[in-house]
């Protein structure tokens, strides 16, 4: 120890301020850098030398810059903030729909009210054409504005995929710029000696911007090797790999049973919201022996039968595809090269199916291994905690399925079911005119399989009875000629009804040719049923029991199947004469002043019936509460959106003030670090300098 050993104290004081006041100048350059974390250098005691009267110290020594950052926040942060951006999502468009069903002085509401007052308008003038043509523009008012409403909830819809797609290609790019900067900091990091502070704050921003995208977790083991995976455990980053996520359009995925000897593949067509699980039941051949069930919330449910059993469907080839409830997809299995070629191989029980009718989410683990990681909403509401759970990402997706989705699956019952119920009052009536000929507006797709098969494809198929229906047959001069209910079997004896479990389309073309075939021609005409007149003859219909006259379209007011597509019968629309007021009476007679089918239509106002849908299940309410229900569900899930967000956002908020607390710059403290650098850097110049002199005054004494 000595003066030289001065001077060494002093110059490490001075690097030591030096580095200090570098940093503090780095701290204030960096002040409004909203990825930047505070920096400090760590001193610590150079080394100490025993000596007398003691142990000496050395000096300072800087030994790394170190960041302030506390990674338990963050971690809270970054969670907080994808739920965050989930419920910003979801509320931002909520409120769009929820401007769609306001129920103003031209709203939904309103406009169905003037259809029903039309209606009432009819029972008392029914002759009058000035009323019909009043309740054509009032029927064409409702039809053309759902229509509207179900096109722009479709046009959401489609925005959220266009959103998605964007979002997923950042995704992309943040995890290859994440893996990267890891590459970066293991080549230029040194633990204890050269922290990449830099590199760690642009990765920290990345991190942030991934977590506001999608649900993640973070896994820290120091330098480059930080791990990343979504929280449902699907990797994204390891150290300097990092994987794919891709939004692909529809597909199936298979998941046999261990010994499963199925090598044939499942098919669908068409499209639907949800997404459809079917898990063989029975095993067996693809021809009809084997047997599935169909979930349409991953499993959680299963779709069930009046009884509230669960519904069994066969498993076949194309030609006997199955269409699934409560969607617009129909299932088939065939060879894995040609979906139209049956299959060879059985299916074995447990053998299970995801379908994914629409662009969906998928986490690939190699270019050949994709895993369905689309976010997915049970009947409940909760989310599928196996797949993504939060971020934007997450919220389009739910928006567009979960919320979107059971919107408009809503709305299509509510479509579907006025059509059902105006169609099955106003095909029993009769109108101004009789008819010469009536063409159905609903086809089947096999007209030898009985109409209330699911392989039918009749859109009402399910809401059809045993029963019957009359015929009214009249002559040129409009006296009856004869009437009465169509016999399904005339080689037995009486009137044998129809049934919907065993009669199909030809079996109802032929009983009306068998019935009364001297005055009526049945055929079917591209999978749709047509009666025509012979000769001078004029007909109408009567009492239905069976609902088949509504089913197939026949004598009919509306027209379509859902929100989308629901229209006035263009016969109708055309031919004032045939909106159905009035019904033949016990004589044959239609009297032009008769009013028990409007009045009936109209009644529909305030008549409860019973409305499904799967998420739901059956309410029975008249249909305007069922609209008023489906608008006020939309205010409550909008306003509930809104205070997740406002809870959430100010949750993060807080997390992001403690973490700043921690790393944020304070202008104040560094201004007053920088006096005390300061003040440490003279010091140490003037130890240095009084070192000096000692030295000089040594040098002098020995001259």
């Amino acid at each position: 120890m000595g003066i030289l050993s001065l001077l060494n104290i002093g110059r490490s004081g001075l690097l030591a301020s030096q580095y200090s006041i570098e940093t503090t100048g780095n701290n204030i350059a960096n002040a409004n850098n909203p990825d930047y974390h505070r920096q400090e250098v760590r001193l610590e005691d150079a080394i100490g030398i025993d000596y007398a009267p003691g142990q000496l110290g050395t000096g300072v020594n800087a030994t790394e810059v170190i960041q302030h950052f506390d990674l338990f926040i963050e971690k809270q942060y970054n969670s907080m903030s994808s739920a965050r951006e989930m419920w910003k999502e979801v509320n931002t468009y909520l409120k769009g729909v929820e401007g769609l069903f306001e129920n103003g002085e031209d709203g939904f509401s309103e406009v169905m009210s003037k259809f029903w007052q039309a209606w009432q308008e009819l029972s008392m003038r029914p002759e009058d054409t000035s009323v019909r043509t009043a309740l054509l523009g009032d029927a064409k008012n409702l039809t053309g504005l759902f229509n509207l409403i179900d096109g722009e909830m479709q046009s959401e819809q489609d925005k959220m995929d266009k959103l998605i797609e964007t979002d997923v290609s950042r995704v992309n790019e943040i995890l290859t710029e994440i893996a990267d900067i890891n590459r970066e900091i293991n080549i230029h990091e040194e633990k204890g000696k050269n922290n990449a502070n830099e590199l760690r704050d642009k990765r920290t921003a990345l991190v942030r911007e991934l977590a506001e995208k999608m649900d993640i977790n973070y896994i820290d083991n120091g330098g480059g090797n930080v791990t990343i995976t979504t929280t449902a455990g699907h990797t994204l980053v390891d150290g300097v790999k990092h994987f794919e996520i891709k939004f692909e359009g529809p597909k199936a995925l298979s998941a046999l049973t261990p010994g499963s000897s199925f090598t044939d593949s499942i098919y669908f067509e068409g499209s639907s919201d949800y997404e459809l699980t079917v898990e063989v039941v029975t095993g067996g051949a693809a021809d009809g022996t084997a047997q599935f069930k169909v979930s349409l919330d991953g499993g959680e449910t299963w779709l069930t039968d009046d009884d509230g059993n669960v519904q069994l469907f066969a498993a076949n080839n194309y030609d006997n595809r199955i269409r699934i409830p409560g969607t617009d997809v129909a299932v088939w299995f065939g060879a894995v090269n040609d979906s139209q070629t049956a299959a060879s191989s059985n299916l074995s029980a447990g053998d299970s199916f995801t379908i994914v009718p629409k662009k969906g989410l998928y986490w690939y683990r190699n270019s050949s291994t994709a895993m369905n990681i689309t976010p997915q909403f049970y009947t409940n509401g909760q989310a599928n905690e196996r797949r993504l759970t939060g971020g934007s990402i997450t919220g389009f997706f739910n928006f567009r399925d979960n919320y979107g989705g059971k919107y408009r699956e809503k709305f299509d019952a509510l479509a579907k079911s006025l059509i059902w119920e105006v169609n099955r009052i106003h095909s029993e009536g009769a109108g101004l005119s009789k008819l010469t000929s009536v063409t159905g507006t609903y086809e089947v797709d096999k007209t030898n399989t009985a109409l209330g098969d699911f392989a039918t494809g009749l859109e009402f198929g399910d809401k059809l009875e045993a029963g019957n229906f009359n015929i009214y047959v009249y002559d040129n001069n409009g006296e009856l000629i004869t009437s009465g209910p169509v016999d399904f079997d005339n080689t037995s004896t009486g009137i044998q009804n129809f049934d919907p479990d065993s009669h199909s389309l030809e079996d109802v073309r032929d009983a009306i040719n068998n019935t009364f075939g001297p005055y009526l021609t049945a055929s079917i005409v591209n999978n749709k049923l047509v009666i025509q007149k012979k000769d001078d003859y004029q007909f109408a219909f009567g009492q239905d029991s069976s609902g088949l006259l509504a089913g197939l379209g026949i004598n009919t007011f509306l027209d379509g199947t859902d929100a989308e597509d629901i229209q006035l019968n263009s016969f109708v629309s055309n031919n004032l004469d045939y909106i159905n007021a009035g019904h033949v009476n016990g004589d044959g007679e239609i009297n032009s002043g008769d009013n028990q089918i409007a009045t009936a239509i109209a009644d529909l106002q305030y008549q409860d019936v019973t409305i499904e849908t799967h998420f739901e299940g059956a309410t029975t309410q008249s249909i305007q509460e069922y609209y008023n229900s489906l608008a006020s569900k939309i205010g409550s899930d909008t306003a509930m959106s809104n205070f997740n967000y406002e809870y959430t956002n100010s949750l993060a908020d807080d997390l992001d003030e403690r973490q700043q607390e921690v790393s944020g710059v304070n202008m104040d403290e560094e201004m007053s670090n920088l006096i005390k650098f300061q003040h440490a850097y003279e010091a140490a110049a003037k130890l240095i300098t009084a070192a000096n002199n000692m030295f000089q005054t040594l040098l002098s004494m020995k001259n």
